[in-house]
């Protein structure tokens, strides 16, 4: 089973949903789609604070 991010719908998807070029994914959990969002934020703030 394969989760997706959708980023139209700010919402988890499982399996065929919205095109891929509009979500992020796939996922091996809910869990990980769910929270994609944050762990590229934090990601992103890390190589903002290193290229300081």
């Amino acid at each position: 089973m394969q989760w997706w991010f959708c980023l139209i719908h700010k919402e988890v998807e499982e399996g065929r949903g919205c095109p891929n070029a509009s979500r992020l994914g796939p996922y091996e959990t809910r869990e990980l789609a769910m929270t994609v969002i944050d762990r590229i934020g934090k990601r992103q703030e890390e190589l903002d604070n290193e290229e300081d």
